[in-house]
């Protein structure tokens, strides 16, 4: 397995990307010892049952699946993917949930609090949260009609998380394709990834405050960003006035529940929502790949699974446990 020291800092809107490149270490690609078919002797109904429970979760609340999703990108780039950001605060630890691409954003949490108990019931203090997020977000995208495909497995969950790194590490809805590009890179991912992995907002919601800015002073002009098509934008306005609650939330792509390439379409059409994703299509580099999958479902469904793999791969190399709660580090307590 390769380690890393500790994996902190992205640089976050106030501060240069460069300078984080130039200063910090981010999680390395290693299987570690991953594999196929981890829990066929000590568990093996692990994945039917997550599988199981995400539908049940589906059928409730069908954005719920997209939200759980979208937890592994935001816990494999923070230290690895070792479920550190499921973890609560404590008086000595400020957690991942407040950090600044979490709060009011990630939300879900109970359903992978549904998983965990499901799974200790039959095989107690056996399944990783950190396993569980994997298996939970492969599983959202083909409850969604997306792919499926098989995942490697037995990672340990972190003992304790950082608040200051996922505020440092995760890039804002105003990134453009430049800085994505440049933080994907350090993760050895590379362009087609990057655009293949946004499509995970095919399915889901994004909150009015994540857009203010392009709607009324993109880069600064006290305009709107004009790669906004025209009617999008006029519909952006009427959902998002000034004084808005910003907590208002609107669709990601025009199919947000079913994951398909329907995202890519909007991006060509200027309907992208976030800054971050129609970046995409403005910027060259990547507007190729956005142009390839918006024509080619089935080749952005491939691209996405090679993503997924890629990113699941993360590791930190610090130790670890299976926690029996995914909220505290075994020992603890939930304080409520």
């Amino acid at each position: 397995m390769n380690s890393i020291p500790n994996a902190q800092p992205m640089a976050n809107t106030f501060f240069p990307l460069f300078l984080f490149f130039l200063l910090f270490h981010f999680p390395s690609l290693s299987p570690a010892k991953l594999q196929l078919n981890f829990y066929s002797n000590s568990c093996p109904q692990a994945e039917a049952i997550v599988r199981s429970v995400m539908h049940k979760a589906f059928i409730r609340e069908p954005r719920s699946v997209a939200s759980v999703m979208r937890f592994q990108f935001h816990d494999c780039f923070v230290n690895g993917c070792d479920a550190s950001m499921l973890l609560d605060d404590t008086p000595t630890m400020l957690g991942e949930k407040l950090s600044l691409a979490n709060i009011n954003s990630l939300r879900s949490y109970e359903v992978v609090d549904e998983v965990k108990e499901t799974l200790e019931k039959v095989c107690p203090g056996i399944v990783s949260c950190a396993d569980i997020i994997i298996m939970a977000s492969r599983d959202a995208v083909f409850l969604t009609g997306g792919p499926d495909w098989p995942v490697e497995l037995g990672r340990l969950d972190s003992l304790t998380a950082s608040q200051e790194d996922s505020d440092q590490i995760m890039p804002s809805p105003r990134a453009n394709a430049t800085s994505l590009i440049d933080l994907f890179s350090k993760y050895n991912l590379s362009v087609k990834d990057l655009v293949a992995l946004s499509g995970s907002h095919s399915i889901g919601k994004g909150r009015c405050f994540s857009i203010m800015f392009r709607l009324y002073n993109q880069s600064g002009t006290g305009r709107p960003d004009p790669a906004i098509e025209p009617r999008f934008r006029e519909e952006l306005f009427k959902r998002c006035p000034h004084g808005v609650d910003e907590n208002v939330t609107l669709n990601l792509d025009s199919t947000p529940y079913v994951f398909d390439n329907q995202y890519f379409k909007d991006l060509v059409g200027g309907r992208g929502l976030l800054n971050s994703d129609e970046t995409l299509y403005t910027f060259g580099e990547t507007r190729k790949y956005v142009r390839f999958f918006s024509k080619n479902q089935s080749a952005f469904f491939d691209a996405f699974v090679e993503g997924m793999s890629k990113m699941g791969d993360l590791q930190s190399g610090r130790p670890g446990e299976v926690r029996r709660n995914c909220r505290v580090v075994n020992g603890q307590s939930v304080i409520i």
